[in-house]
């Protein structure tokens, strides 16, 4: 989307007077790729029902589609036009950083949602709202290691990694919480090669037919989210390689979901964009309203697989 939206989300209520409207918060987000999957789609379109809802909130929301410059430009934006506070879903977790210092020195508090920023800016930031992606990532190695230990392959299985957009927080942490409990859990399991699928099913694909003609040998295949993950199934299914090797994702999109029902994909983290979005748009009004918070303000991501499946609903992203 190259485009920036304005939704001015007030009540009729708001609008009678002057008392009411000074009342009104202005909320600005500057989100990563709204277009680019249908987390981010269903995230933004959440985002804006919790606001419609609540009659004190205005919200500006803008999208940078993935590029840098244009949310650095997006976050200078909104502190020219003195919003009461910025939500932030980093395209970048080091280049916004300069951008996030400046809302911090105009007095505007910043909510990182989703991705944090690099630990370098975290001064610059009132509060995270979003996943825990390392522990997302140690929790698919688990669910990994258990489906080997289960297949009696966790001596000598093999596994390629397809990380998410190369330099974004969430795919360097879900990459680090995989590789950094693998071996804890499954010593004798080789990780043999990663490569970036940009949160992209068709690059993803790519990458795993890539993979494919590399490695004859290839057990599992642990992907940064299930839209990488479903992209790389579709590979091995063209391939015919689908046997014997067991897909793993983090964040259960509904075409993970659908797969794991047909059983061709083994697990993945439960994930929703409408906790995200409503969690981001409380913690920045609770922070308005003078309440203490702690930095990291994470909502619980469970493992989901084959054997419990049907505990939880269907995606709707």
């Amino acid at each position: 989307m190259n485009f920036t939206t304005k939704a001015a989300l007030v009540c009729t209520t708001a609008l009678l007077g002057t008392a009411a409207a000074a009342e009104t918060m202005t909320i600005g987000i500057t989100q990563n790729n709204v277009g680019v999957d249908s987390y981010q789609t269903t995230y933004e379109q959440s985002f804006i029902a919790a606001a419609e809802a609540n009659p004190d909130v205005e919200v500006v929301v803008l999208d940078a589609g993935g590029d840098v410059a244009r949310q650095i430009a997006q976050m200078e934006d909104l502190i020219q036009q003195e919003v009461d506070a910025i939500i932030i879903w980093p395209t970048n977790g080091e280049a916004v950083i300069p951008a996030v210092r400046k809302a911090f020195q105009a007095g505007i508090p910043v909510v990182v949602t989703n991705s944090n920023i690099a630990e370098a800016g975290f001064e610059f930031v009132s509060s995270f709202s979003g996943p825990d992606n390392i522990t997302q990532g140690s929790r698919s190695a688990e669910i990994m290691c258990e489906r080997f230990t289960a297949l009696g392959i966790q001596g000598d299985a093999r596994v390629v990694q397809i990380s998410g957009q190369p330099g974004y927080t969430t795919a360097i942490e879900r990459a680090k919480g995989f590789e950094d409990r693998l071996p804890e859990v499954c010593p004798n399991v080789t990780l043999v090669e990663t490569q970036p699928g940009d949160w992209n099913r068709e690059k993803s694909q790519q990458v795993m037919e890539a993979f494919l003609v590399k490695y004859d040998d290839i057990d599992g295949v642990y992907a940064g989210d299930d839209n990488m993950g479903v992209g790389a199934l579709n590979a091995a299914n063209a391939a015919g390689r689908t046997d014997g090797i067991t897909f793993v994702g983090a964040t259960n999109f509904a075409v993970g979901y659908e797969a794991m029902g047909r059983g061709e994909y083994w697990g993945s983290i439960y994930q929703s964009p409408v906790d995200d979005a409503e969690a981001a748009l409380k913690t920045a009004l609770d922070l308005l309203a003078g309440e203490e918070l702690p930095f990291l303000n994470y909502f619980d991501t469970p493992k989901i697989t084959q054997d419990n499946m049907g505990d939880y609903t269907k995606p709707v992203f």
